[in-house]
């Protein structure tokens, strides 16, 4: 056989190959179209790409998390789910190669990747129905047909019943393919279009829910917040800190969109003596209380940007406590742990002697004048001065239950975090930015501090190894809020270190042993190097 000869099987048998790669990519988005179209009928979480990447957060040990969090923060969830879509997408790539030569290994590899989707949206904390296991099941034998039918095409007729390697230079169904091909991304991108749109039409009714809430005037309004709170230094934090631009922490990679009108509380377990089941509307008729509260995340750095300020409106959650007849340890309660249950299945666990000992621990409802926005919890959640949000701050809440920390390990303790999680002593620098080039002559350095529940006392500068120099306190709004602080620096030309440290109201000064966010908060102080022109 001449050379000519020669090159165009080859070429053929190449084209054939990435066609078959190609069946495979077709038959993956036929499978995650389908199963958005069937988890419109089951719930948004039960869709393939969710469940498994709800697993995979499941399953990462707490320091992987941590360093998503660092690397990639608000946006990790993202990097997530384009990463599980790019290796679904290599699989497919593989198995569309597989199946041209053994066309049935090909489809059942589709069907075990559609088993292992049904098994991780069953084994969620939220699933509560074998039916989530739909979704990835349904798209799993839809791609697995497709998959069959196209590498089909690829076949010449006396191979389609042996499913044997085709000879190079055999003849397939060119047209049959291109048809079959166009028709499946087509129907594909039809099914994933209507079933995004009916998994959105299904939180209508939570949206209606919340843009129909009328949050009642407080009965215990904050007080205003003092003018001499904000400092005015160009790059420094807003005092308040807008929704919009409020820090968001959590394992959600779908937001839950809870109807209000639906939405009940129930509060029981050890130690309550009356347990209570409220409505949203039972809450809006209870006492509400407003107060300006700093939150932090416990994966917060130092230096870092998961702390923010806001106006807080809600339900004190002793006075529920209490009404339930929930004692605190210190009164003899036999139940030392809280735990919040999130409707996403998410479990965070309080001390009840932190949450009944006096400070604002709260069932907000409202946040910055507005009911909360979904990212923060609509319509429920626990805002709890003084503790990170791991062990304090639960979204979506739908499940109270008293017990102690010995019965219960909640979801980040089982994962090696601290029990109780006072939140540090911290102080940022928010300007100047690290490796800014200022100009000789007074240069402003400002940030904030915070010591929830504590409050600060004192923030202190200091520029490369010299003395340390107390920085101007702006006015404090509470002890449960952050306090910014400024300091006139006389630059002088070349390369600086500035470091800042802060003191609380017990007395404690911000240590300057550096610790990472495991296990129960970073600690250090935070410096920015800076060139002087």
């Amino acid at each position: 056989m001449s050379d000519e000869e020669k090159r165009p099987r080859k070429s053929g048998g190449g084209t054939r190959l990435g066609l078959g790669a190609l069946s495979g990519l077709l038959a993956g988005l036929a499978a995650l179209a389908v199963a958005e179209l069937v988890a419109a009928g089951v719930r948004p979480q039960a869709g393939p790409v969710v469940a498994v990447g709800g697993a995979a957060i499941d399953r990462t040990p707490g320091t992987v998390k941590d360093w998503a969090i660092r690397t990639f923060g608000t946006a990790d969830k993202l990097v997530l789910q384009l990463g599980i879509l790019t290796v679904l997408a290599l699989f497919a790539l593989a198995l569309g190669a597989l199946a041209l030569r053994h066309r049935r290994i090909g489809a059942a590899g589709v069907l075990v990747l559609g088993l292992a989707g049904a098994a991780a949206a069953t084994s969620r904390p939220d699933s509560t129905s074998p039916a989530d296991a739909l979704p990835s099941l349904v798209g799993a034998v839809v791609a697995a047909m497709l998959l069959h039918a196209l590498i089909g095409r690829l076949l010449p007729p006396r191979h389609h019943l042996r499913g044997s390697p085709q000879p190079a230079g055999e003849g397939w169904d060119r047209r049959g393919f291109v048809i079959a091909a166009t028709a499946a991304a087509a129907a594909s991108a039809g099914a994933g279009v209507l079933g995004r749109a009916l998994n959105g039409a299904g939180g209508q009714d939570a949206i209606a829910s919340r843009r129909n809430t009328d949050l009642p005037a407080p009965a215990s309004p904050a007080p205003a917040v003092p003018r001499a709170a904000q400092v005015r230094v160009r790059g420094t934090s807003s005092f308040i800190t807008a929704n919009k631009d409020f820090y968001r922490v959590d394992t959600a990679l779908v937001v839950p969109k809870v109807n209000a009108t639906a939405w009940r509380l129930r509060i029981h377990g050890t130690g309550v003596r009356r347990p209570l089941t409220l409505s949203f509307d039972d809450l809006l008729r209870r006492e509400l209380v407003e107060r300006d509260i700093t939150l932090t995340c416990v994966s917060n750095e130092v230096g870092g940007p998961y702390v923010g300020n806001a106006r807080w409106i809600g339900v004190r959650l002793a006075a529920l406590l209490a009404e339930c007849g929930v004692r605190p340890p210190s009164r003899g309660g036999p139940a030392d742990q809280l735990v919040a249950r999130s409707v996403d299945g998410m479990t965070i666990g309080s001390p009840v002697e932190d949450v009944m000992d006096g400070r604002d621990a709260l069932l907000a409802v409202g946040m910055n004048g507005e009911p909360l926005p979904f990212d923060h919890g609509f319509p429920v959640r626990m805002v709890v001065p003084g503790l990170y949000g791991y062990v304090s701050a639960c979204k979506w809440i739908t499940d109270i239950e008293l017990t102690t920390f010995d019965a219960y390990d909640s979801y980040w303790v089982k994962r090696d975090w601290a029990r109780e999680a006072p939140v540090k002593t911290q102080s940022r620098i928010d300007t100047p930015k690290p490796f800014a080039r200022p100009k000789t002559g007074t240069v402003m350095v400002a940030g904030v501090a915070w010591a929830q529940h504590r409050g600060i006392d004192k923030v202190e500068v200091r520029v490369d190894d010299g003395p340390w120099a107390e920085a101007a306190l702006a006015a404090e709004d509470s002890r449960d809020t952050w306090r910014q602080w400024s300091y006139p620096w006389q630059a002088t030309k070349g390369g600086h270190t500035l470091t800042v440290r802060a003191t609380d109201r017990t007395g404690e000064v911000q240590t300057e042993a550096r610790t990472r966010t495991v296990p129960d908060g970073a600690s250090g102080w935070h410096s920015v190097v800076v060139t002087v022109e």
